[in-house]
């Protein structure tokens, strides 16, 4: 397992719908990944509706700031189910069967994932495109670019 495996889990888990248990495991997020201080103090000051709010509208209503990450790498629907299937097929190589309600591409998936099993493959793999999602978060404004920059920072430089 990597030494970054708590930063994973814990980013994995800033990067999904901000709900009452997100809300719940904020003081355990801010102590165990000081990486992530500056988001954790965010999300904390902020009232939950509108943390809701703003999660909504950066992931879900713009495209440009998708959390999946073959939305960043492949061109068609038909290479998008091959980039799904090798997702899968990853996840089962390490004993782990993807049941979860969202795309096993989804990058807080592909983040727990990496907490679990100390395999970087996928985020050292997507490099190029969480660089891609960082740059414009950071451009949109929005707290959830230091999440990226937390992550990013463990990883090789991307080759492009």
């Amino acid at each position: 397992m990597p030494s970054d495996a708590v930063l994973y889990q814990a980013a994995a888990l800033c990067l999904t719908y901000p709900d009452e248990d997100f809300r719940a495991r904020l003081p355990l997020l801010r102590e165990a990944a000081p990486q992530l201080r500056e988001f954790v103090d965010h999300a904390a000051l902020t009232p939950a509706r509108t943390l809701a709010t703003h999660y909504v509208q950066v992931f879900d209503l713009d495209d440009r700031h998708s959390l999946y990450l073959r939305s960043w790498h492949d061109g068609g629907a038909r290479r998008s189910g091959m980039t799904l299937d090798h997702f899968r097929e990853l996840y089962r190589t390490h004993g782990l069967e993807f049941a979860d309600e969202e795309l096993p591409d989804f990058l807080p998936a592909v983040l727990e994932f990496t907490a679990r099993t100390g395999n970087l493959d996928l985020l050292t793999e997507y490099r190029a495109a969480l660089d891609r999602l960082r740059t414009r978060l950071t451009g949109f404004g929005t707290p959830y670019a230091s999440v990226l920059d937390a992550v990013c920072a463990t990883l090789p430089t991307a080759h492009t």
